[in-house]
């Protein structure tokens, strides 16, 4: 059996966010669809839940896989997840657009290429010194 198909994860943790962009659902969903569309994706769904006393989950259902941010306003913080399957969506165009629209002062992430004999993982630089 050929263990080979073709994906691309993309984790990123974001710190450093103002409370306000992490707190809105509207805004985010807003963005999180945009994201999909810049990186070609195609958007089936997106649900969304508001924690209280605050806190956000946006989850985008793609033909290609999925989109997704969990956010903790109270600490800046956001966790961003993009994982698209085949070769013609790039995940990270996604993020990018993600972090252009929430400006985090500091960014952990992660490529990960999916679907070959092993994960192939690797580091990304995604801010601009």
């Amino acid at each position: 059996m050929e263990y080979s198909t073709f994906g691309r994860h993309i984790i990123a943790d974001l710190w450093g966010v103002d409370f306000a962009k992490l707190n809105d659902v509207a805004y985010l969903k807003e963005h999180v669809y945009e994201a999909a569309k810049v990186s070609g994706a195609t958007v089936l769904s997106i649900d969304s839940h508001r924690f209280d006393p605050h806190g956000v989950t946006i989850f985008a259902v793609l033909s290609e896989s999925h989109l997704s941010i969990h956010t903790y306003p109270e600490k800046g913080f956001a966790a961003l997840d993009g994982y698209t399957c085949g070769h013609t969506v790039d995940p990270l165009k996604s993020i990018q657009y993600l972090l252009s629209v929430l400006k985090p002062d500091k960014v952990n992430s992660l490529k990960v290429t999916r679907g070959q004999d092993r994960l192939n993982v690797s580091r990304l630089s995604l801010l601009e010194d």
